[in-house]
């Protein structure tokens, strides 16, 4: 059942329901077209004034056009913006960032380096773009896309996070310095989406480069946590990655354990993986049984279930997204309109919200342009064609213009009440909040694709169809193509497979083009059988002989320094 609930969840793009009765009328009076194009003008204004006032800093800082690294040095705006450029449809900048990237970015240098941040940003927007350079005109090299620069890169990327992953649990630490490895001083506390968020990313390296390094460390990492949950099926927000030992005891879908939950719903559909599946379907029971209360999720003690914090974040605005993946499309939308409520209320997502006074928690009043609602509304309107959907998309493009909109770029909204700018541009503006908005609003686009068109490719290990849709997007919304998985063929089942269709189809060349000899010539009655149909047939035996087997998310971009449980007790970080 999850294997063909996994083959269906793949697909989930390309067999979308029929709109009901009046969402195209609806569509076409809200102008979906003009709120595309404002959406380009959006991403240009942004993407243009930080490659003059900020490259090669990491991150554009708007109200004082200049720059500033913020995640390890990296240009990382130029990487996280990459694949949405050529999802707007620019391949020649595309094409020219790419060999500014090749040219300019060097990994081996003394920075202290967020694990996380590094692998979704940096290795997810590098592996994206590789995945995208022949559709992008990018003249690719021989062995495509099992080779190529970009991947290079993305694997010397991930490789100077590894030394973090050893850890007796498996748990890797928070931050690693990419010359010298973890510091010998370096805190053991992780948050639980710091540890969880690997596989997407690391599977897709591993399958590429024929590494097993990358998946092992992620999925034990993954199946650590699983271990340490609660005997009420929940996990907090951090944990000692040395003693296993709960720090924060929080259990919730937002901050701090956000993308883990994300990463096994996108791992088992990107992996065709039950295990991972069946996992995320045990905590979505825990989480309904203890922290949903009338399509709100709360803040719970994990051991005990009751309520810690009754406040809602805006990293949770992610979740409609996910259960929408899983096809519990009604309990999404309930949701999804509980969280568009707040964003009518102030314009915006703060931080944090307290639920049962309707309003901003003291000090966590901003809006750093995040992409978790339109994100939702994206899935949702694929599911749907809900017009309520592209109305969030269009109050989003009115409340950045309006509030955000500097001169050189645009700003974090400090205070949603009264609309104070902070002089930050996160690089996550790029990668994810244009870019969902643009999908919204643009039906037609090759992300949409379903599956009527594609393409062939030849690799080492024979052809290979690419870009025919059920695009996996990592928690930085880089688009990972599910077929190229499979092009790079190292894992022997995957050889035996291969060996199967070869076999059927010598044997159907045979059946053509031969006269096969008399039985009578061989003796026993059979035809005398081809010295590589015999090694194939010895294959293909051995595998059936084996039982079905799997080889061995976002710590969140501004600390989450709300009230947290430490072994048992609720405090208030007022830093």
């Amino acid at each position: 059942m999850l294997r063909s609930l996994g083959c269906w969840l793949c697909l989930w793009a390309l067999r979308l329901p029929a709109p009901p009765a009046g969402t195209g009328a609806a569509a076409r009076e809200l102008d979906v077209a003009s709120y595309r194009e404002r959406v380009r003008a959006m991403f240009y204004h942004a993407y243009e004034h930080y490659l003059e006032s900020a490259f090669p800093y990491d991150e554009l800082r708007p109200l004082t056009c200049d720059g500033q690294d913020t995640w390890g040095s990296f240009s990382l705006t130029l990487i996280d913006a990459l694949d949405t450029l050529l999802i707007l449809g620019n391949v020649s900048e595309f094409q020219r960032v790419v060999n500014v990237l090749q040219e300019g970015v060097d990994f081996d240098i003394d920075v202290n380096a967020s694990v996380f941040e590094t692998n979704i940003r940096v290795v997810g927007g590098l592996l994206s773009a590789h995945l995208l350079s022949k559709k992008a005109g990018v003249e690719v090299e021989v062995g495509w896309p099992c080779s190529g620069p970009l991947l290079r890169m993305a694997e010397e990327a991930a490789r100077k996070l590894l030394p973090a992953f050893q850890t007796p649990t498996g748990m890797p630490y928070g931050t690693v310095n990419l010359l010298h490895g973890v510091n010998p001083g370096e805190t053991p506390v992780t948050c639980t989406a710091g540890i969880g968020t690997f596989i997407v990313e690391f599977a897709t390296l591993s399958h590429l480069t024929g590494d097993p390094v990358f998946e092992d460390v992620a999925r034990k990492a993954l199946k650590a946590l699983w271990k340490n949950r609660s005997d009420i099926g929940l996990v907090g927000n951090h944990i000692d990655v040395i003693t296993a030992k709960w720090v924060a005891q929080d259990a919730g879908i937002g901050a701090g354990v956000d993308s883990y939950f994300e990463y096994l719903v996108k791992g088992a559909i990107l992996l065709q993986d039950k295990e991972l599946m069946s996992m995320f379907l045990e905590y979505n029971k825990a989480i309904k049984n203890y922290t949903k209360f009338d399509d709100w999720y709360l803040w719970v003690q994990m051991y005990k279930g009751t309520v810690s914090m009754p406040v809602f974040q805006s990293l949770e605005a992610y979740w409609p997204g996910l259960q929408s993946l899983i096809g519990d499309v009604d309990n999404a939308m309930r949701t999804f309109l509980n969280y568009y409520t707040v964003w009518k209320q102030f314009g915006g997502l703060p931080e944090l919200y307290n639920i049962p006074q309707g309003y901003t928690v003291d000090k966590r009043e901003g809006y750093p342009l995040r992409p978790e609602l339109i994100e939702s509304a994206m899935y949702l309107y694929r599911a749907t064609r809900d017009p309520t959907l592209l109305e969030l998309g269009r109050d989003a493009v009115e409340s950045i213009e309006k509030i955000s909109k500097v001169d050189c770029g645009f700003a974090t909204i400090k205070d949603l009440r009264d609309h104070r700018l902070d002089n930050r541009m996160e690089s996550f503006f790029l990668a994810e909040t244009v870019k969902y908005l643009y999908l919204l609003f643009d039906p037609d686009n090759f992300i949409h694709n379903d599956g009527s068109v594609f393409d062939v490719v030849i690799t080492p290990y024979g052809e290979c169809v690419l870009n025919a849709g059920g695009y996996i997007f990592n928690t930085e919304a880089h688009p990972i193509d599910p077929a190229a998985l499979h092009c790079c063929r190292k894992r022997k089942e995957e050889q035996w497979e291969v060996e199967d269709l070869m076999r059927e189809f010598y044997s159907m060349k045979k059946n053509k083009k031969f006269t096969l000899k008399r039985a009578s010539d061989h003796g026993e009655g059979e035809s005398a059988k081809d010295p590589e149909d015999a090694s194939l047939e010895k294959g293909v035996e051995k595998r059936n002989s084996r039982k079905s087997s799997h080889s061995l998310l976002s710590c969140p971009s501004q600390s989450f320094n709300s009230k947290l449980a430490v072994l048992g007790q609720v405090f208030l970080d007022n830093t």
